[in-house]
């Protein structure tokens, strides 16, 4: 029996029972501009771009690749209709960030019925993490929420995500406002 087990878990996951896991999610805020810390870089190979007509594909390319190591969850089941309607919002505008022609990262903001704006998603592709273009992409969607209109541009972050976000946020100039723990089920891969 364990050899078949050991040859089925060669073609599938097998997951064990899922435990409970403590996440910790903060908010943060800036209320003025003149809150924000800019890092921008001067790498000329650096580009963000509005993405007027994003596609479903990229879209939905986006949030998997980024999201992969952090648990995100909620949008991967979303339809194709349904992505097509949240594209078509007006208060949602999706940014792309290249490097050098590659697909680097992306930023979503919000604009919300009170004049605020929340930088709803946020990150960089895996092979771009640690590169030092965090900084310049926070910056970036922080000033495009600003030259938009923001009163106010917010966010938040988790334990889940990557351990640079936080200090990121706090360095560009955010302020927590509030933090809430919660637990999530997570399976546990078997041995």
């Amino acid at each position: 029996m364990s050899n078949l087990k050991s040859q089925i878990s060669d073609y599938c996951l097998i997951s064990e029972p899922s435990s409970p896991i403590e996440v910790t999610r903060t908010y943060l805020e800036m209320r003025d501009p003149s809150d924000l810390n800019p890092a921008l870089s001067d790498d000329p190979l650096i580009k963000i771009e509005w993405q007027r007509n994003c596609s479903i594909e990229l879209f939905r390319d986006l949030y998997r690749e980024v999201g992969k190591n952090y648990f995100w969850t909620d949008r991967l089941p979303w339809t194709d209709e349904q992505i097509k309607t949240h594209l078509q919002q007006p208060e949602v505008s999706v940014w792309l960030m290249t490097y050098d022609g590659d697909l680097a990262g992306y930023f979503e903001l919000k604009k919300e019925a009170d004049g605020a704006t929340e930088v709803a998603y946020f990150g960089l592709m895996p092979q771009f993490i640690g590169r030092g273009l965090g900084k310049h992409l926070l910056t970036c969607a922080v000033e495009q929420a600003w030259a938009d209109g923001a009163k106010r541009v917010w966010l938040h972050t988790c334990t889940d995500d990557d351990p640079a976000a936080l200090p990121n946020y706090l360095k560009r100039g955010f302020k927590p406002f509030r933090t809430e723990k919660y637990s999530v089920e997570r399976s546990v891969p078997a041995a």
